[in-house]
């Protein structure tokens, strides 16, 4: 009996040292932006009141065309304290009720026929795109009149999307110069961009608009995130006083055999 038990707690112990260990691993996600450099996104999660702006934005800017049906309004009323009177009167705007889903009744045709392509769901674009890459490309629209919308953008180059937050950004055009690339070949890239059109907002205040929307996406994408990372601590932590037992025992058990 005592050789059977022996046998098995090495494997035990090297099972708990793996799970241990691949969860102190980060998972890296790959957010490609073609070749532009990304600006960084400093989204704070734990900021309810960022999130809550960012909900009205979505639902203002957003939810005409893009669905987001992996959310439920009462989700985010017991997420960010909200009562059901206050998601009812700050998010629908239709006649949805608070149990329903972030959905559209655009048709799939429709969108397909304006746009070229069907509209995507956005309950996890955080997590394909990243949160950087969003909030580069919602501030990196510009003026394009070869373009069905009079616009396009840096970060999504002849992309089939209006620019629909034009009225608080205004209109910019790019600023150009001309490099030469690795094969020695000169090519025209865009290195800025200057406003021609003046918006409801300055450019400060406009960013900062957009810091709020991503940050009610990568809610959006993720609504457990914090919850999951403060368990996870006390996960690990138990995880590491199980080895430390699991290792006491071992030598406990080995300690005859030898």
């Amino acid at each position: 009996m005592l050789i059977k038990c022996s046998s098995v707690l090495p494997g035990a112990f090297m099972l708990v040292a793996l799970i241990t260990t691949t969860m102190l691993t980060s998972s890296l996600v790959l957010a490609s932006g073609g070749g532009v450099s990304l600006d960084k996104a400093n989204i704070k999660l734990e900021d309810t009141e960022s999130i809550k702006r960012g909900a009205k934005l979505f639902v203002q800017y957003c939810l005409n065309c893009h669905s987001a049906s992996l959310m439920r309004y009462s989700r985010i009323a017991a997420d960010m304290g909200m009562t059901d009177e206050e998601i009812t009167e700050q998010l629908i705007t239709t006649g949805a009720k608070v149990g329903d889903t972030m959905t559209v009744t655009m048709d799939r045709a429709d969108a397909k026929e304006w746009f070229g392509t069907a509209v995507p769901d956005l309950s996890v674009i955080s997590r394909a795109r990243g949160v950087d890459w969003l909030y580069t490309y919602l501030r990196s629209f510009y003026r394009d009149e070869s373009r069905p919308w009079g616009v396009n953008n840096v970060v999504f180059k002849d992309v089939g999307m209006p620019h629909v937050l034009w009225e608080l950004q205004g209109l910019q055009e790019p600023e150009k110069t001309m490099v030469v690339n690795d094969d020695g070949i000169e090519q025209e890239i865009i290195t800025g961009f200057k406003l021609v059109e003046q918006g409801k907002l300055d450019p400060q205040e406009y960013d900062a608009v957009i810091l709020d929307l991503v940050t009610f996406l990568a809610y959006l994408g993720e609504p457990s995130k914090l919850q999951r990372q403060a368990l996870g601590k006390w996960v690990l932590l138990f995880l590491a006083v199980f080895l430390v037992i699991i290792y006491l025992l071992k030598k406990e058990y080995w300690k005859d055999v030898h």
